[in-house]
């Protein structure tokens, strides 16, 4: 913060009138924090998967976004590279 910024202290009943004043988010949104979970843990099982299985890591380097199909995970850049840097860690 700079010189002259004012910070605002509320309680939780001011902070709870404040977000019920904000409009609801995007059913999109909604859905997409929802699906994140479940994502995550497929994710997390494919990336398993590869550490153990020479065969099916080939494939998952190979071919990203047929494995993501697979496993019903958006095969958008994100998933992919999150695969690619978690099996770089290695």
């Amino acid at each position: 913060m700079s010189t002259g910024d004012r910070v605002t202290s509320y309680d939780e009943e001011q902070l709870g009138e404040l977000l019920s004043a904000l409009p609801p988010a995007p059913e999109r949104w909604v859905r997409a924090a929802k699906e994140l979970p479940l994502a995550f843990e497929r994710l997390d099982e494919i990336v398993e998967r590869a550490r153990v299985d020479d065969g099916y890591r080939r494939r998952v380097v190979a071919d990203p976004e047929t494995v993501l199909e697979e496993a019903d995970v958006v095969a958008h850049a994100e998933n992919i590279e999150i695969i690619r840097r978690r099996l770089d860690d290695e």
